[in-house]
């Protein structure tokens, strides 16, 4: 190994642009043997446990990881072919690698984290080899460890199946327990299904893992929405323990004038109508076909909104940012990815109100036009909006993506569940609620984040909650 310096770094390639605009199908393709081997012979197999804690400048690819993932482990296993031993050990900590492989941003995260970043050579390609490390487990016939169907203990329930329920699910059956999960949607696995499409992770990656879940015992509930369909009461008598993970739903407001007009929509609509019709194979009634559309928004569901108008046969789509590029919140990844799709980029410009017909129907969009100014107290700068300065902008579609707010449901009175300032759930170190029954974690608890936060989060409830059943 340590071939860093001899070995360029390389990452899944993609489709051409012209290509995989024409459909949803993922536009990376996997790494192959030789190429996957090649990758993790660059890791530096860094001593992370044994300087762990001491003061040091240097960070490590475990560190960087919110899972604590055994990087350097499943990348010398995958090195040295021995692809089982690299899939238990990525899977050991982690709910699901190769779907984190695929969606984690790795920027900020492990790859940023890699020693060799800091040098001209570049990280290990972590996520790449991830994902290839465990399909080929998977196509040699291997499986997760769920444990047994049989003789499972205690009983919790689980509202709602994206990243934190999914991960939850996953170390409580590894812990012998009984696991029910309650979904509102027809389908499981929640933002992992509905909120990131299928060019950026194929659908059936998420609905193969549920099922090895539901074959070890784990029961879902699909079109039951709690509180509506079934009483919260209802499972509190039923569940020893309770664990929440309904996400973020809300899609911010972007408070201009006529917002509510006809053909304005919150980009969560979008994806979860886009996503029903890759399932269903049938995009003939799409709102966005043939239309105008402005995405206002720079993270990473706005790249998802835009490049979906595009595969949905859009006369133009635009993007609209109150900053530049360089300061966009998303993966500058994503950003490349639309530009060469043909997203056109309107940069420095906010909102000010949506132009309508007499029907109120969406006919355009006004902007003004902002500046950065740069002070010694802020690192991105204080925005300046230039009130006298507008620009129209032609549309019919106007799709927000400002990111999402928590919301306060139903049944919280009815479980005692103590809310923060931003309707986020309040909870201790081991994700418990003001109701020692009822824990939680991901979005409700954290505000709209990264799924693999989500996922640590499921895994820490779920220690908690076999500990805490220990006593019972």
């Amino acid at each position: 190994m340590r071939n860093y310096n001899t070995v360029e770094k390389k990452i899944a390639p993609k489709r051409k642009a012209q290509e995989r605009i024409s459909d949803f199908n993922p536009i990376y393709r996997e790494l192959g043997d030789d190429e996957a081997i090649a990758q993790a012979s660059r890791c530096l197999q860094c001593p992370i446990d044994v300087l762990r804690g001491l003061n040091s400048e240097f960070s490590f690819c475990r560190t960087g990881c919110p899972l604590n993932n055994k990087i350097p482990l499943w990348l010398r296993n995958t090195y040295e072919g021995n692809n089982i031993g690299a899939f238990e050990a990525s899977n050991e900590m982690s709910p699901f690698p190769e779907i984190l492989g695929r969606v984690c941003p790795k920027v900020g995260l492990c790859e940023s984290s890699c020693v060799i970043e800091k040098s001209k050579f570049n990280a290990v390609s972590i996520g790449e080899v991830e994902v290839y490390l465990n399909e080929k487990a998977f196509d040699e016939g291997a499986k997760p460890d769920y444990g047994s169907k049989e003789g499972r203990k205690h009983k919790v329930a689980i509202i709602g199946s994206g990243p934190a329920g999914m991960s939850c699910a996953t170390f409580l059956l590894r812990s012998g327990l009984h696991v029910e999960i309650f979904e509102k949607a027809d389908r499981v696995g929640g933002l992992l299904t509905y909120g990131i499409p299928n060019f950026k992770l194929p659908k059936n990656t998420v609905q193969r893992r549920f099922d090895w879940m539901q074959e070890a015992g784990l029961k879902v509930h699909t079109n039951v929405e709690v509180g509506k369909d079934i009483k919260v009461k209802e499972l509190e008598e039923k569940f020893e323990r309770i664990f929440l993970a309904m996400g973020a739903p809300e899609g911010r407001s972007a408070n201009m004038e006529n917002e509510y007009a006809n053909g304005v929509y919150h980009v969560m609509e979008i994806l979860t109508k886009a996503q029903k019709k890759v399932f269903k194979q049938n995009f003939e009634n799409s709102i966005l076909r043939d239309k105008d559309v402005v995405v206002i928004g720079g993270g990473d569901s706005a790249m998802d909104a835009l490049r979906t108008a595009i595969r949905e046969g859009a006369r133009s789509v635009q993007c609209v940012y109150r900053r530049d590029r360089q300061n966009m919140p998303g993966s500058q990844k994503e950003v490349d990815n639309a530009m060469e799709e043909g997203v056109e980029f309107i940069f420095n410009r906010q909102p000010k109100r949506v132009m309508v017909d007499k029907e109120m129907n969406v006919v355009g969009i006004e902007v003004l036009k902002t500046e950065l100014e740069i002070s010694k107290d802020s690192k991105r700068g204080s925005l300046k909006v230039l009130e006298d300065v507008r620009m129209q902008i032609p549309a019919d579609i106007i799709i927000l993506a400002l990111g999402f707010n928590n919301k306060i449901f139903d049944f919280y009175q009815e479980l005692g569940i103590k809310l923060g300032k931003f309707n986020d759930i309040l909870v201790n170190e081991k994700l418990q609620t003001s109701n020692p029954k009822i824990y939680a974690g991901g979005d409700v608890v954290r505000g709209a984040d990264l799924v693999v936060t989500a996922a640590l989060d499921g895994r820490i409830a779920a220690a908690s909650i076999v500990e805490s059943l220990k006593e019972v």
